[in-house]
């Protein structure tokens, strides 16, 4: 099938009064959907260069299930461990447009991390935790994995991304060294002021992001008494050493300013930040390459970025 129409989503709940249950059917439904073979038209086809697999992890008291991409090169090979977005709703299938397509021609090992989604009993730093301790596990057991430990990137899309920035600021402390960073519309900010940025103000509404989902996004990642600020890229006190970052801002999104001021404060802390806008482009553009034109020189952007800070 490769008709728009062939695609049923199933309709949104009223983010302000959802329950925990019409979540659940909700995600369910929505992540079918994305997962299928029909939304292709609108995800995009995997490089067939790249085979897919489904994994596990096994990490401290818990196993998580992750995306495996790999090229038919030979290893080790340098690692980018990616976040995908949604927060409470999204899967890694949603990126095998280009996920497969940096595994084939970087050529890397892509490892997309199934962080739990958000809800009530799963906050941020639940999320934020996947993300490091995959990093970590593979980064320690890198021989099994066919990976080089000392060519490891990360890379994330809207809440996937914050996951991304929190680890890499993460990696920065623990004294373990990436060769970069890539954050496609980052979410970088989760205080009071979240939703207060001109950009926010200006596309309040859009087909792919709205301030209701993101006042509700709110409300599970930083349940009342978590410190925001902790879970905020753009208020940690030290990006200074951070690897080398890519920020790719689509204009017409909610929270474009998010990423702006996210690279301003990487800039001024010394860190070698790009920032890339795209115009007219909106949030989750680089998930939808069928619906978004721009989709594609972002992802050629991302890959020549990635080959100059994973070479050998």
């Amino acid at each position: 099938m490769n008709d728009l129409t062939a695609i049923r989503r199933p309709p949104e709940p009223d983010w302000t009064t959802v329950t925990p249950e019409e979540l659940i059917t909700y995600r369910d439904a929505e992540n079918r959907v994305r997962a299928s073979t029909a939304a292709r038209v609108i995800t995009g086809e995997p490089d067939p260069a790249a085979t897919i697999s489904r994994r596990q992890v096994a990490l401290p008291g818990r196993e998580l299930p992750i995306r495996l991409y790999r090229p038919s090169a030979a290893g080790p090979l340098p690692l980018v461990i990616h976040v995908h977005g949604g927060a409470f709703v999204g899967t890694a299938a949603q990126s095998d447009w280009v996920n497969s397509h940096l595994a084939a021609h970087l050529p890397a090992a892509v490892v997309s991390v199934e962080h739990r989604l958000l809800d009530w009993e799963t906050p941020l730093s639940a999320a934020a935790d996947d993300g490091w301790d995959v990093l970590r596990h593979l980064e320690r057991h890198a021989g099994t994995w066919d990976i080089d430990p000392a060519r490891i990137a990360v890379f994330g899309e809207s809440c996937g991304a914050l996951i991304t920035a929190l680890t890499a600021i993460r990696a920065s402390r623990a004294g373990l060294s990436l060769r970069a960073q890539v954050l496609v519309n980052p979410a970088t900010d989760l205080t009071p002021t979240a939703w207060t940025y001109d950009s926010t103000t200006r596309y309040p509404d859009t087909p792919t992001l709205s301030l209701p989902q993101l006042r509700f996004f709110q409300r599970l990642a930083v349940p009342e008494g978590t410190d925001a600020r902790a879970l905020s890229p753009l208020h940690a006190r030290d990006l200074n050493g951070l690897a080398p970052a890519l920020v790719v801002v689509p204009a017409a999104d909610p929270i474009a300013d998010h990423g702006r001021h996210y690279a301003g404060r990487l800039q001024t802390a010394g860190t070698p930040t790009r920032l890339s806008e795209y115009p007219q482009a909106g949030h989750a553009f680089l998930s939808m390459p069928g619906l978004t034109p721009q989709a594609t020189p972002a992802r050629a952007e991302i890959l020549a970025f990635l080959q100059e800070h994973l070479g050998e």
